[in-house]
């Protein structure tokens, strides 16, 4: 038995996450933000800037690891508070159905998804945002798209690891595109 405290349960320790990656699938929830209107349809989108260890720029949407023990609901909460600021004012919808699931393969092509790092499973949804958007933690800034200029060829090739696909299945499930 360890003399250490485990003051953060559900999270691993890097060797740790590292090992259970190489051997099972983990899981991730995926939030696409959106703007709406007061009829519901969405007018804008939020893809996050990040920088990635390489040190490549990257567009990205919001996005982590479900803990042990941690409902899909609080995580997917947990990940937007930590990406978009305390007071982005998600609304998570009531039923937790995701508009699609991503498996994010380490080998390319068996899907459109790839993660080097892991097999993931990944739960998408689309969440409106009605708040102050300040990105925190690894993200340079929050950027607002329209719905046709997410979609746009140069906004999904700044998108790694197929999240472009999976951001043009939100926008195609939210009926924009045409």
């Amino acid at each position: 038995m360890s003399d250490i405290t485990e003051t953060t349960p559900g999270w691993l320790a890097s060797d740790e996450l590292e090992l259970a990656r190489a051997r099972m699938p983990i899981l991730y929830v995926e939030a696409v933000p959106v703007r709406v209107d007061d009829s519901g349809e969405v007018t804008h989108v939020g893809l996050l800037l990040r920088i990635g260890s390489d040190g490549t720029v990257s567009r990205a949407l919001v996005s982590g690891r479900v803990l042990h023990h941690e409902r899909v609901r609080d995580a997917l909460l947990r990940h937007l508070e930590k990406d978009l600021g305390p007071v982005a004012l998600p609304r998570v919808p009531a039923s937790l159905q995701p508009f699609t699931i991503a498996e994010y393969f380490p080998t390319q092509g068996v899907t459109p998804f790839h993660d080097p790092r892991q097999h993931a499973v990944s739960l998408a949804y689309i969440v409106p945002v009605s708040g102050d958007c300040r990105p925190r933690q690894d993200a340079l800034d929050l950027v607002w798209f329209s719905p046709q200029e997410a979609a746009s060829a140069l906004v999904q090739q700044e998108m790694p690891g197929g999240q472009g696909v999976l951001l043009k299945q939100a926008l195609a499930h939210a009926g924009c595109l045409g």
